[in-house]
């Protein structure tokens, strides 16, 4: 352990530098706070930078890039083989996160942001002391907790940094492609990281105990991608958990539950969610309240039981999203520097980077039917859209879910190929309140794949310009 002698003092105490930390850092500043940000990484950015978001979606496009390849040829177009140099695709990725961290590095710099790197423990309610730092401490009036989440690891699957079984960060460390990988999780990570390394060479299995993949995303917008999944992996097992698995030189002797016996695999990759990073940070010396989870109780504006203290991101629970993390981030410091602010969104978009994408946001059709309340659906798919039969992408789907009486939108789903920027549009829409008249006589331009929403809206209507008339909801 390492401490510094130089004491710190600040208005606001930034504990966490990921993208929910660094957008509570930076809005402080902007609104004419002293902030201190405190991250026990080389660099600020977080998981999503340095572990996560960035890198995964880095080798995704690899991903997409070598699978569009496979696919011109269909259009006349025929190309070689690709090949795969593993050490230049590291040091691609180590370069578009490098870029990323220099950037945040000089906007902490131009915002006067003072950079802090040393892991934090608070120590009191306005005192967090510091180690492996150049600095001993922090005094703080105000504080913002973002300390983020980790992987966690069913029990026999214990994750070793040198060893065979492996989480996100281990499979993004990239060190080779496996022959036989298995992936044990049916949600987001598991399916793009399985995507990554199928595309590369790997025969993948993929095991969910749920009786269905990204749970939480409706049905009709994962069958598309279910189908391309069952071309590019070797097997993808619902229902199904890993009952033992023993690590070995030769690789992983698993053996799944409802199996054939023992199966081997060259790697194993666990993605079956997250705990908070609460348990160690000092939170009972600070008297701020956990949950039975171990995320933090926040109110509205993320205030913790400690008035001057505040909570966001996946320490506080709900969807553990980047964007949900840097939304709560800028409503805290609003909330600090005494304006009226709170956490109150009507929609979070989610997206999901395989081939095809999915995104969603707001209510959706599964919610609605669990709830007992009366929606009407109404779905566009790709195959009349005159952009999406140029780009290959005619299995896609876009869906509109409104109130039956006013129209309002309520929620919306698309899968297919740019589903990730297609989703903006219905998320505006939900937070505005908008109805399906005001998608329908928006001009959308032609021909884009976002007319298919402008189309979804006009089915609310009875008909559509590329589809004739609606035949009820839900169609």
């Amino acid at each position: 352990m390492v401490m510094g002698d130089l004491p710190v003092e600040t208005q606001v105490l930034v504990l966490g530098a990921g993208p929910g930390g660094y957008a509570a850092a930076f809005r402080a500043a902007d609104l004419g706070l002293e902030v201190t940000l405190v991250t026990d990484d080389p660099t600020p950015g977080g998981v999503c930078l340095l572990r996560g978001c960035i890198p995964s979606k880095a080798l995704l496009s690899l991903a997409e890039l070598k699978l569009a390849s496979g696919e011109a040829a269909a259009m006349g177009m025929r190309f070689a083989e690709p090949e795969v140099d593993l050490g230049q695709v590291r040091q691609w990725r180590d370069g578009v996160v490098g870029k990323l961290t220099d950037g945040l590095v000089k906007l902490c710099e131009r915002r006067g942001v003072q950079l802090i790197r040393g892991r934090g423990r608070f120590q009191g309610p306005n005192h967090l002391a510091l180690e492996d730092s150049d600095y001993s401490s922090v005094d703080f009036e105000h504080a913002i907790i973002a300390t983020g989440s980790r992987p966690v690891s069913p029990p026999g699957l214990g994750v070793r940094p040198e060893g065979r079984i492996m989480d996100s960060t281990g499979a993004l460390a990239l060190g080779d492609v496996p022959e036989r990988l298995l992936v044990v999780g049916g949600g987001y990570v598991g399916l793009e990281m399985g995507t990554v390394y199928a595309v590369l060479g790997s025969r993948v299995t993929l095991v969910e105990m749920a009786d269905r993949l990204l749970p939480g995303a409706d049905t009709d917008l994962v069958r598309p991608l279910r189908r391309r999944l069952d071309e590019l992996f070797d097997a993808i097992r619902l229902e199904t958990r890993v009952t033992r698995a023993q690590e070995d030189d030769r690789g992983v002797a698993v053996t799944l539950e409802g199996g054939n016996g023992e199966e081997r695999f060259d790697r194993v990759l666990v993605a079956v969610g997250r705990r908070p990073n609460t348990d160690d940070i000092g939170l009972t010396e600070a008297g701020v309240a956990l949950d039975d989870q171990g995320l933090i109780s926040v109110d509205e504006q993320r205030r913790t039981s400690q008035e001057r203290i505040f909570a966001i991101g996946d320490a506080v629970g709900g969807v553990q999203l980047a964007h949900k993390a840097m939304h709560e981030g800028k409503v805290a410091a609003e909330a600090i520097a005494g304006r009226p602010a709170a956490f109150d969104p009507r929609a979070i978009p989610a997206v999901v980077y395989t081939d095809p994408q999915v995104a969603w946001c707001g209510l959706t059709e599964d919610d609605a039917r669990s709830q007992g309340r009366e929606v009407t659906v109404t779905r566009f798919p790709w195959r009349a859209s005159g952009r999406a039969l140029t780009t290959g992408s005619e299995d896609g789907l876009t869906k509109l879910i409104m109130d039956p009486e006013t129209g309002r939108l309520l929620g919306a789903g698309m899968v297919g190929r740019g589903a990730e920027g297609l989703i903006a549009e219905a998320v505006l829409a939900v937070e505005m309140g908008a109805l399906a008249e005001d998608l329908a006589f928006t001009i959308h331009p032609h021909p884009t794949l976002s007319e298919t929403v402008g189309e979804a809206a006009e089915l609310f209507g009875g008909s559509s310009t590329h589809l004739g008339r609606h035949k009820g909801a839900g169609g």
